[in-house]
């Protein structure tokens, strides 16, 4: 009964045999999983950024950036 049938529904068919308790048991496993991969995802996706900023500014340490104080930064109407 189990060739030709995906994983899904080799894990569902497998899953309908247990007791009730212990498919509440695998569904939180299962919620466990999701949640850890999401917070790798974002961990990586945090790393990512990290390293792409400081890629894009690599060099820039030693140029000369001018200050700017208030009156440089009000737009003049005349």
């Amino acid at each position: 009964m189990m060739l030709g049938m995906t994983l899904a529904e080799k894990i569902l068919h497998k899953l309908e045999k247990l007791p009730k308790p212990v498919q509440t048991e695998v569904l939180d496993f299962v919620e466990f999983l999701n949640s850890r991969k999401k917070q790798d995802s974002e961990a990586m996706e945090k790393e990512w950024s990290a390293f792409s900023l400081s890629s894009a500014m690599r060099g820039m340490e030693d140029e000369n950036i001018p200050e700017y104080d208030l009156p440089d930064l009000k737009e003049k109407f005349s």
